[in-house]
């Protein structure tokens, strides 16, 4: 384990979150309010626990190997969210800082999961902040890092591969730096063409800016009690469209620009993932229609409801707690599948869904023809036993954590449909569970301890287990 490497990298994240929270101490500036001094102390803080860290561990070697990657990651989540949740906190706008730290991993993770009663009483930087992290979580803050330093050894894909979400993660181009700058552009491309939609509609711009950072990140924190249900219903449209446009894997994206167009539409996972929302949409909206009161309403908050649980988001037009049963099951199940590999959502990803799927298949067939050869392929490649075995090994991994979680979280003494949703909410980074956590509600009744829990959980849910996973196994230290 290259120690000071690892230190050495958490230091300079947490200087560049020096940086990055400097439009919110503006925002706070500009609105005249009092978090500016909340501000200026984090940035401080983050100053001072950054260069120390630059400083006193400056690495001999900057090789950086798989393992190196993974702890880098869990251990610049972890000081991000620590840091990030001063502001909050020493504003006294959040009393408690385990909550603070909720709501930073929260945004961060991009869950939207919310321990706030009252967001429309706080301050506007605050708000811009609490947004802002979830447009810096949904691509990655390591993958920016990436993008504008410059002395990294491509060695750095294992940061990339850490921090992405998906079971196979590789460059689009030779050189990783201009693939982290590739996605970094599409990502504010398409971040500044959901604001100048919003715009259009009539949102003001403080309001399309702190709602395209959600949309953008998947994250689902807003400005309003009610979520979108108080927006026209252009804006909740715009606002579903784009929630499926970040759901798709940004490869997709990426062949499209150059021209390669059919090789982006044969994309099986692609395929899946739409089938998989149209069939939903359709589903529900019939189940849901007598609630209406005409087709029109119906459809579109079915589909504002799907995109936005789908793609892990966690805004709201209508409180689906209320909904039937057989449309609420449907949600629960997409909050655990999630969107594509490679883009900002979270869930178990369709791309593990389509291997699984194929992987049974698969076994089937040896099962009628034993002495048959049947190669597995995904998005027109052959996919290697090894990937397939990963897959596999991840879905244990994800019920055992999910079931131990689930245990914890009982202990607070909700209903069981409360735990179940709330725990997969926040693994699958979506937010707005069913009972006492929908979206009418928060998670403001939990304990600290399940605050605790379930922030970790997000963690794993946004960095797909093993970073975290292996920063905490002893042995990940030992020097080799």
């Amino acid at each position: 384990m290259n120690r000071r490497m690892v230190l050495s990298m958490v230091g300079r994240v947490v200087l560049l979150e020096a940086a990055l929270m400097l439009p919110g101490l503006i925002t706070s500036i500009i609105y005249r309010e009092s978090c500016v001094w909340s501000f200026a102390v984090a940035i401080v803080a983050s100053l001072a626990v950054g260069t120390f860290l630059t400083v006193a561990f400056k690495p001999s070697s900057k090789v950086i190997f798989a393992k190196e990657g993974f702890v880098i990651v869990a251990l610049c989540w972890l000081v991000l969210s620590a840091i990030g949740a001063l502001p909050f906190y020493l504003s006294r706008e959040i009393p408690s800082y385990i909550d603070a730290f909720f709501e930073t991993v929260s945004g961060f993770t991009t869950t939207g999961a919310s321990i706030l009663t009252d967001v429309e009483g706080m301050s506007k930087g605050l708000l811009f902040w609490r947004s802002f992290t979830h447009w810096l979580g949904g691509m990655g803050v390591l993958v920016f890092v990436m993008a504008v330093v410059n002395n990294l050894s491509d060695r750095s894909i294992h940061i990339l591969r850490a921090e992405s979400p998906g079971p196979v993660v590789g460059k689009i181009v030779p050189k990783m730096k201009e693939t982290t700058r590739i996605l970094y552009i599409i990502y504010i491309v398409i971040t500044l063409l959901d604001i100048v939609f919003l715009l259009i509609g009539g949102m003001p711009f403080f309001e399309s800016l702190v709602h395209a950072f959600g949309t953008a990140g998947t994250g689902g924190f807003g400005v309003k009690a009610d979520s979108f249900a108080s927006y026209s219903p252009y804006i909740q449209w715009v606002t579903t469209i784009f929630m499926l446009i970040f759901g798709i894997n940004f490869n997709i994206y990426y062949l499209l620009l150059v021209r390669k167009w059919k090789t982006a539409f044969k994309s099986g996972e692609l395929w899946f993932y739409v089938g998989m929302v149209a069939v939903s949409v359709v589903v529900i909206c019939v189940n849901v229609y007598p609630l209406f009161d005409s087709f029109g309403e119906a459809i579109r908050h079915t589909a504002f409801q799907v995109a936005t649980v789908v793609s892990t988001t966690g805004y709201a037009t209508v409180d689906f707690n209320q909904w039937p049963s057989l449309s609420k099951t449907i949600l629960l199940l997409l909050m655990f599948v999630g969107a594509c590999a490679g883009s900002t959502a979270g869930g178990f990803k369709c791309a593990r869904v389509v291997i699984l799927i194929k992987k049974a298949r698969r076994e089937l067939k040896k099962l009628l023809h034993p002495r048959s050869v049947n190669a597995m392929r995904f998005e027109g490649k052959s996919v290697d036993n090894q990937v397939v075995s990963s897959v596999s090994s991840y879905l244990t991994v994800y019920i055992v954590i999910f079931c131990v979680t689930l245990i914890v979280i009982s202990l607070d003494g909700f209903d069981t449909e409360t735990n179940i949703s709330a725990v997969a909410a926040c693994f699958n980074n979506i937010g707005p569970a069913f009972g006492a956590a929908g979206p009418a509600s928060n998670y403001a009744a939990f304990s600290p301890f399940s605050k605790i829990v379930l922030s970790v959980v997000m963690l794993f849910g946004r960095l797909e287990i093993y970073p975290i996973l292996l920063t905490l196994t002893p042995s990940t230290w030992v020097k080799k």
